[in-house]
């Protein structure tokens, strides 16, 4: 940029010298325009030669040549170098909001480690990530980055995930936290046991989403593209008729250079750099400003669809709940609560539902995993297992009564374990979760903004509807199995209207079937899950339910900006062409009609980095 900036300041001294200062023989005025033309137009010739020789005649490097080259034909040599002049000012401006719209990706693009510290027999060796091996203990100095997912085996820190999460508040990790790859570590020293490798990473994962985001177009935007690809041909072949078919119909050809200026400041006009640059930049800008805040979004055609959210459907448990679960109450029927959280800790022993953690957690001792064996999950029940010799079963009502086991009906307000051993039943355990600080907030912006929300849940109803009732949900469905959810949302997507989008915001992690069918998936506090950034279109790294509402508000400012260029640049472009067929507009005229026109859209299109 710096290079075409010197090249444009130079070109423009000796533009403005031959303006003002007249030389005798004017052939010297038009050598210093041509030398003017040549420093900011050499390239433009180059890359409209190179394009021919391609088969891709029709472009704005062709444009601008044939344009510049046949006002000098004319001699027009002030406006030829203008109209250049212009138009490489109008590519520098591009360019500088390309880059300043890239700044928040390019931040995030930071978050690459360069190197990790390995530790090897007591000593350190400074290696590529990709070297690194799952189960590899890695040093991380006070500064550095976290160049591998893993788990922290010794010293306690502060963490930087702004660059993941888009939180300014450091993270606090000790012995047995989960560190991601991408953050940064404040101020202690840390040892950390890799548990992923390097393409499998977070980092990894993020950097390939944010990468290929570009690749994924809105409707918007391959409507430019095709516009373009038929519409500069067109207008090329008007041009032509414009400068030939008047002097030939009136048999006059001393008028030719007048109807050829016309063509040529009409194929200034038409140039359709305005809509080709200015719409992509917005939803480049989009999707960038969006990063910044923790929401990462997969492409344009995803940023595009949002704006037409019509239906957002939530999962409960870790969306608009904690996802948290704690023990409440233990009741043992003729055995002690020891003996029963014994059984329900060992039956969940190779679980990672946040339900079984809380059980463990309530259980606080060693779980010797050898001691349980043929376990078998059943979906939408919970778990059958052997226990040393004892069959076990741990779950809902619903798989008590799958094995027609005599039970006592718990009503109190949480989840329910229910535990049998042996087909005698032997007492349950209530467990509740918390409803997040900010999904009533988020629903009641929905709602006002004429939104339909729904939540899905494979919890009792009781549970379903208190959570629903509290926080403003318009519908509810409960004790939904896996298969039913799926079942239930593409029942939503048919009834919805022909233009509108059914969203589905879940954790990632048990979602993914549903996240995948609907229009948009959204993946809540994602850090970390693979199967969420795979899943997802639109991923959120805080489990904040807010930043749906803000990734929705950016998208309709995105849209809004795109529809306003579409239409102010459809508009100046049409008026001048018209003013320039009938004589009645100059170059310069036709100058801003593209350059003017391409620099008041980028500078609309950049509105959008601003949330």
């Amino acid at each position: 940029m710096k290079k075409r900036t010197i090249k444009i300041i130079i070109a423009a001294i000796l533009f403005l010298f031959s303006m003002f200062i007249k030389f005798d023989n004017g052939l010297i005025n038009k050598i210093i325009f041509v030398c003017s033309y040549l420093i900011v137009g050499i390239d433009i010739l180059k890359k409209a030669i190179r394009n021919i020789l391609k088969g891709k005649v029709f472009d704005e490097n062709f444009l601008m040549a044939i344009a510049t080259i046949g006002a000098f034909a004319i001699g027009e040599f002030p406006e030829a170098v203008a109209v250049m002049l212009f138009y490489q000012v109008g590519e520098l401006f591009q360019s500088f909001a390309v880059d300043k719209s890239r700044k928040s990706i390019s931040s995030l693009m930071d978050i690459r480690p360069d190197y990790a510290n390995l530790i090897k027999d007591d000593d350190v060796e400074k290696v590529d990530p990709d070297e690194v091996k799952i189960g590899d203990i890695i040093l991380i100095k006070p500064g550095e980055k976290v160049p591998l997912d893993g788990i922290v085996v010794e010293g306690e820190s502060l963490i930087d995930t702004k660059a993941l999460t888009g939180e300014a508040v450091p993270r606090k990790v000790e012995i047995k936290s989960e560190i991601l790859s991408g953050s940064i570590n404040q101020n202690g020293l840390l040892k950390v046991k890799v548990t992923k490798e390097f393409e499998e990473s977070t980092v990894s994962k993020i950097l390939e989403l944010v990468e290929n985001a570009s690749t994924k177009k809105s409707k918007s935007e391959n409507f430019i593209t095709k516009f373009a690809k038929y519409y500069t041909p067109i207008v090329v072949i008007i041009a032509v008729f414009l400068a030939l078919l008047p002097p030939i119909i009136m048999g006059d050809f001393s008028t030719f250079s007048n109807w050829l200026y016309r063509a040529l400041a009409f194929l200034v006009v038409s140039c359709p750099c305005a809509l080709v640059i200015s719409i992509p930049l917005s939803f480049f800008g989009g999707i960038g400003g969006a990063s910044k805040i923790g929401i990462l979004i997969k492409g344009g055609n995803y940023l595009e669809a949002l704006s037409k959210a019509e239906t957002i459907v939530f999962d409960k448990t870790g969306t608009l709940t904690e996802g948290i679960f704690d023990v409440q109450k233990i009741n043992p029927n003729n055995i002690s609560e020891d003996e029963l959280l014994k059984y329900a800790a060992y039956s969940e022993a190779y679980s990672n539902h946040p339900i079984a953690e809380s059980i463990k957690k309530a259980y606080g001792k060693d779980i010797d995993k050898t001691l349980v064996s043929n376990v078998n999950e059943i979906s939408g029940y919970g778990i059958e297992c052997d226990f040393v010799g004892s069959k076990v079963l741990s779950g809902n009502s619903k798989l008590m009564e799958k094995y027609k086991i005599d039970y006592e009906k718990n009503d109190d307000l949480g989840t329910i374990v229910y535990v049998a051993v042996d087909e005698k039943y032997v007492g349950n355990i209530t467990i509740s979760d918390k409803i997040k600080e900010d999904s009533e907030y988020v629903i009641r912006l929905l709602n006002k903004s004429g939104i339909k929300t729904t939540m899905l849940t494979g919890d009792k109803k009781k549970i379903g509807e208190h959570v629903a009732n509290k926080i403003g949900i318009d519908n509810v469905y409960t004790e939904l199995l896996p298969h039913e959810k799926v079942e239930k949302v593409e029942e939503l997507i048919n009834e919805k209207s022909s233009n509108g989008k059914l969203v589905f915001v879940g954790d990632g992690i048990n979602d993914a079937p549903v996240l995948a069918i609907s229009d948009i998936g959204i993946a809540m506090g994602a850090v970390g899950s693979d199967a969420a950034i795979e899943a997802a279109d639109i991923v959120l790294m805080t489990d904040e339910p807010s930043k749906i509402a803000s990734a929705i508000k950016l998208s309709k400012k995105t849209m809004r900006i795109v529809k306003e260029n579409i239409i102010f640049a459809i508009f100046v472009k049409v008026a001048v062409l018209i003013l320039s067929a009938l004589g009645l507009a100059t170059m310069w005229a036709a100058v801003f009609a593209d350059v003017g026109v391409s620099i008041i859209a980028i500078i609309n299109a950049l509105r959008v980095l601003k949330n």
